[in-house]
């Protein structure tokens, strides 16, 4: 063993012990990309990364399209920046592709039905337009496009959003819309390959190490090999410890690590601290993960104590207050219970509410 603190690390590369960032896309354009299935949660991961952001601030962007949503890397929601939304699905769609070829087979959807499809959302969207899913879908229901499985309609869109004809809109309301990538994103740029996998791979080190090979692979979506060339095209800019014989890639953060303790923070199941890695066994030394595993795929969000997982929490928005339950999954001092509520209250800062603690 050696003396490497991957927890620490990575609460610092990812900007989550010392937040910086005074844009959502700065901390987007830092990520590469962040999961995003979960919205609410998605916001709420990079605002815990900004210096005084507001769940209104993140809101802004998405609607003014400085950062957009979109299918890339893996088959769920990904945040992504203009700039790098075309060179990363070229890079990764391909991979989703193969992933979605047994569903796509099972949706009876091939060439011919893609191709029809695509062409009546983009006739649709044309123009600025910026249509709801149930508006799409009328769409091609009345193009003869059969729809009537909710399943069916997501891999229609999941195909579109990968091949770069479509992205986010604007939200109206609460729904989510869809628009045309080239009209929300028409600077985006577009790179070799070799550079996109190069760039890809940089971004990956540079903001989640220390991190392995494998981590890179499992967060991409793309292949073991295929993340190893990346890792070699940029580990000349990356540090290297082996931890257990396994090699472990970062950037030394400029500022000291400060064992200040106990500090907590109340992440989404989705934020990158948890999602960006294969290997989470750096975040567990209490060797929790099986009992949180038990819980189930509820939208469990979690608490971190000083790097390490220490339970679950849950929120109740109401006009007045944000209600946050904890559960905790093993016994705390006083002073980490208080370091929790710290962080429950940076949560009920976010969202503009008082803190009722349950």
């Amino acid at each position: 063993m050696t003396g490497l603190d991957i927890a620490r690390l990575r609460l610092l590369n990812q900007h989550i012990a010392l937040p910086s960032f005074k844009e959502p896309g700065d901390v987007v354009d830092w990520l590469g990309a962040a999961q995003a299935q979960d919205y609410a949660g998605a916001k709420w991961a990079l605002g815990l990364r900004m210096r005084e952001a507001t769940d209104n601030d993140i809101e802004k962007a998405f609607n003014n399209g400085s950062i957009l949503r979109t299918h890339v890397l893996r088959p769920t929601w990904h945040f992504v920046r203009p700039a790098d939304i075309r060179w990363m699905l070229a890079l990764t769609a391909p991979r989703v592709h193969a992933v979605n070829a047994y569903m796509y087979r099972q949706q009876g959807l091939d060439d011919i039905v893609f191709k029809r499809s695509n062409a009546m959302l983009a006739k649709a969207l044309e123009g600025g337009g910026q249509l709801t899913r149930n508006e799409l879908r009328d769409v091609l229901r009345s193009a003869g496009i059969a729809t009537d499985d909710g399943l069916r309609m997501s891999y229609l869109m999941m195909y579109a959003e990968l091949e770069g004809l479509i992205c986010s809109g604007a939200r109206r309301g609460k729904q989510f819309t869809y628009a045309l990538l080239e009209e929300r994103a028409p600077q985006a740029k577009r790179l070799e390959r070799d550079e996109a996998l190069a760039e890809l791979s940089r971004r990956f080190f540079m903001s989640r190490g220390p991190a392995t090979a494998q981590d890179f692979a499992k967060w991409s979506g793309l292949t073991l090999a295929e993340a190893r060339n990346g890792l070699e095209a940029v580990k000349g800019g990356l540090e290297l410890e082996s931890v257990d014989g396994q090699a472990y890639w970062f950037l030394r953060p400029r500022a000291p690590i400060v064992a200040t303790s106990p500090t907590a923070h109340l992440l989404s199941v989705y934020d990158e601290y948890i999602s960006g890695y294969k290997d989470r066994s750096a975040i567990d030394a209490n060797n929790l993960a099986t009992l949180f595993s038990a819980m189930g795929n509820a939208l469990q969000f979690i608490i971190i104590l000083d790097g390490q997982l220490v339970g679950t929490w849950k929120r109740t928005i109401r006009k007045e207050a944000v209600l946050i339950e904890t559960n905790l999954l093993m016994k705390l001092s006083e002073a980490e219970n208080q370091a929790i509520a710290l962080a429950a209250q940076q949560y009920g800062a976010f969202l503009e509410l008082p803190v009722v603690m349950a």
